[in-house]
């Protein structure tokens, strides 16, 4: 079992091209790996962000899609876990699409398929966002193993719900990661705080690869963030593409949990959702 994991971020702006944002993101995910990265996380949608029209036009299956060879290919070259941000998955059957995170292990063999289960239909500054008319939720929580660490998945609007992350952590999740293309408008006030209010009161390392930049008239916050289970942000990306790195050390994490109990002083037995709930 690894005590010490490096992970890194890719921090991208996409565009409504799928070939384009797979031939940028390419050399991202090399230079991410060439830091000596175990573990590389990439935003969400990265391969193609936009419109109801553009999410159809990007959308694919897990088995053959173009999206995913890339990736699986990518995480096989470089011997890395990849966790491939969200992509629009389109499965048989069903008449929306899912916003979908799939893990690859250095194989490039899929490792795990998480679904975001938290839908943003939300009006922040002045911009209408429905992302309930061209997806439909996922309906569990999803976490597992990576180079010996526990590792729980979430994306972007995921992060506004607490008993998501509290679920991974009682699972066992030591790292949680956070593909996100987070609004420019709630990014400014809110990104930082949650992403270090989810680290502390897990007791976890948290990393989230962010989108930054204007795509179809909105804007992302960027900010790529690593952060430790004390709530300290050990790297963060500027407003640009690129990577950020940094080493997770499991040690740091048990001394933390044991110095500060707050995950084993809990008492289950009193927590008991209101009638309605």
């Amino acid at each position: 079992m690894a005590d010490r994991l490096r992970v890194a971020c890719v921090q991208i702006n996409s565009s409504r091209s799928k070939a384009e944002n797979i031939e940028r993101m390419e050399p991202l995910v090399a230079r991410a790996a060439a830091t000596g990265a175990d573990l590389v996380l990439m935003p969400e949608k990265w391969n193609g962000l936009g419109s109801h029209e553009i999410l159809l036009d990007v959308a694919e299956p897990l088995e053959g899609g173009e999206t995913v060879e890339a990736m699986s290919s990518w995480a096989r070259t470089h011997g890395i876990t990849l966790v491939g941000g969200s992509i629009a998955e389109r499965r048989d059957g069903r008449e929306k699409l899912s916003n979908t995170c799939v893990v690859f292990d250095p194989e490039g063999e899929i490792a795990a398929v998480y679904r975001k289960i938290h839908m943003f239909d939300v009006e922040v500054g002045g911009i209408v966002y429905r992302e309930s008319d061209s997806e439909e939720p996922g309906d569990r929580p999803m976490s597992c193993e990576v180079e010996g660490w526990r590792l729980g998945l979430s994306v972007c609007y995921d992060l506004r719900y607490p008993e998501l992350y509290r679920i991974l952590a009682v699972e066992g999740a030591e790292l949680v990661t956070v593909p996100a293309a987070f609004t420019l408008f709630t990014g400014k006030d809110h990104w930082e705080v949650l992403l270090r209010a989810r680290a502390v009161e897990n007791q976890c390392y948290v990393v989230a690869a962010n989108q930054w930049g204007v795509v179809e008239g909105k804007a992302s916050y960027g900010r790529s963030s690593i952060v430790d289970p004390w709530g300290v942000v050990l790297a963060q990306a500027p407003d640009e593409d690129g990577v950020i790195t940094a080493e997770l050390d499991r040690a740091h994490m048990e001394r933390i949990r044991e110095s500060l109990p707050s995950l084993a002083n809990r008492q289950p037995a009193a927590y008991t959702w209101p009638a309605g709930v």
